[in-house]
């Protein structure tokens, strides 16, 4: 038996006992934790953005003083360096709250259940896709 003719490794084969609806679930759960990945990238892409920009602040205010605006550079010293951007919150305690209040909570529950009903098995419907529209005996779709 060659690569192309091998059906997929048996992580990716479906356990006895599953039906295709709980396959169908799995994946839409697993789509939802994918989703929820780009929000938290996201998220980290708004944190780093908004702290570079907090650190672009010191060259804005030293320009502003080498210009002779001392007036506006210390209104931008004083009300948006180092500003809260919600109430209480810099950016990294956003993340850290979302991390620990919504996504590690979706991580946990997600392989659990994977545990619970297909034996901790990852992307079984994205597999039974692949097997279902590959081209057997092609090189570039082989099973494995």
């Amino acid at each position: 038996m060659n690569a192309q003719t091998r059906p997929p490794d048996p992580s990716h084969q479906r356990p006895d006992g599953v039906t295709d609806t709980t396959v169908e679930a799995l994946g839409a759960l697993s789509k939802a934790l994918e989703t929820t990945e780009r929000a938290r990238g996201a998220l980290y892409t708004f944190h780093q953005l908004t702290g570079g920009a907090d650190l672009s602040l010191d060259d804005a205010v030293r320009l502003l003083r080498e210009a002779g605006h001392g007036e506006q550079a210390d209104r931008v010293q004083r009300e948006i360096l180092g500003r809260n951007v919600i109430p209480g919150h810099w950016t990294f305690q956003i993340v850290e709250e979302y991390n620990a209040t919504y996504y590690d909570v979706f991580r946990t529950v997600e392989r659990e259940i994977r545990g619970e009903l297909a034996e901790g098995r990852d992307h079984l419907y994205e597999a039974e896709m692949k097997e279902a529209r590959r081209t057997r005996g092609h090189p570039d779709h082989s099973a494995t």
